[in-house]
């Protein structure tokens, strides 16, 4: 499947309008105020963005960042001009035409910027640690609509974790369905290519995640999927697809559900994008100057990771009052709702 993917994405697709599904994230759906910062980027950069999502948590500025599967370079050019010059992006691919391209516009971006933060390494996302990357040595990994074109999940993650700070953080997008996919599908060139035909089964790809060590994976925003190809549809069938943006923290101490402590937080309003309220997940929109009371999870997410000095911690875990409300399990998406908005996600 890999010289397939190389090939669908290297050669066949050449502009994002080549693709037969939905799976591309609409332009219309980036916060205002990143629009800007995409306006500079090069043209033949955006138009060979094959993303599903978002991919830019608040709070980079000086942080190291790895974006996996950078194909032509979007998002790392995108999250270069929000790290600063203070901070680095490195991109991973695997495919040298997409490389060609990033590399070929660096000239152009770091004149644009005024400084020069990224580099870009061809190498398989399944394979990191044959890299020139040092554990434990990013703030933040990120990746868009790629995941699910690995052939080894798994391998993936445990590079993911490896390769986190201790309170970094995963935050990507990727594209689940609402089943395990039979064997036709998973091998249909096209579906595989556009991201359908290696996409997990959401309650799978948890299980995958909570197997790295990443306990708690948090929900961002989800968004129904279609097929615009009526052959393609009929041999999905009944199959429902999902792009879908999580965030999972590199912090040992979490638990496997959501514990009551009895704790809040109260957010300070001091994110820039975010002055008035702060979307941490798809349950947890933090209203600035309000007490808001939260599990154990999140509390140590809130804590231990770089969003700590925007917020004041009220109680600790010397006390249990059982599973906090509101824990369930069942299919985390919307079915039938546009792209959610909010927060400070970017396209």
């Amino acid at each position: 499947m890999q010289e397939l993917v190389q090939a669908y994405y290297g050669q066949e697709l050449q502009t994002s309008a080549d693709l037969k599904t939905s799976a591309c994230c609409d332009a219309d759906a980036v916060p205002v105020w990143l629009k800007p910062l995409l306006g500079r980027l090069h043209p033949e950069v955006t138009e060979k963005y094959y993303g599903c999502g978002l991919v830019c948590p608040p709070l980079l500025a000086g942080c190291r960042v790895l974006d996996l599967g950078c194909g032509a370079g979007r998002d790392v050019y995108l999250l270069a001009q929000l790290v600063g010059a203070g901070g680095a992006v490195v991109g991973v691919d695997m495919t040298p035409e997409q490389l060609a391209v990033a590399r070929r516009h660096q000239p152009f971006h770091a004149e644009q910027f005024g400084f020069d933060n990224v580099r870009f390494l061809e190498g398989q996302i399944e394979r990191l640690e044959e890299l020139e990357l040092q554990p434990a040595s990013f703030d933040v990994i990120v990746s868009n609509c790629v995941l699910n074109l690995s052939t080894d999940k798994p391998a993936v993650l445990r590079g993911v974790q490896r390769l986190l700070k201790p309170g970094g953080e995963f935050y990507f997008s990727d594209v689940y369905a609402d089943r395990r996919l039979p064997e036709p599908v998973r091998s249909h060139p096209v579906l595989y290519g556009e991201c359908l035909g290696g996409a997990l089964y959401w309650n799978d790809f948890l299980r995958l995640a909570r197997a790295a060590g990443f306990t708690d994976p948090r929900l961002v925003s989800d968004r129904p999927l279609e097929i615009t190809a009526p052959e393609l549809a009929a041999l999905v069938g009944e199959a429902r697809f999902y792009s879908a943006t999580y965030r999972l923290f590199q912090i040992p101490e979490l638990e496997d559900a959501c514990e009551d402590h009895g704790q809040a937080v109260l957010y300070r309003g001091t994110i820039p994008e975010c002055p008035q309220q702060l979307v941490f997940d798809k349950h947890h929109s933090i209203e600035a100057g309000r007490v808001f009371p939260v599990c154990g999870n999140t509390y140590r997410m809130l804590q231990h990771s770089r969003l700590a000095p925007h917020f004041s911690f009220i109680g600790d875990f010397e006390r249990h009052y059982g599973l906090f409300e509101g824990c369930g399990s069942a299919i985390p998406f919307d079915t039938a709702s546009p792209l959610a908005a909010g927060g400070s996600n970017c396209c």
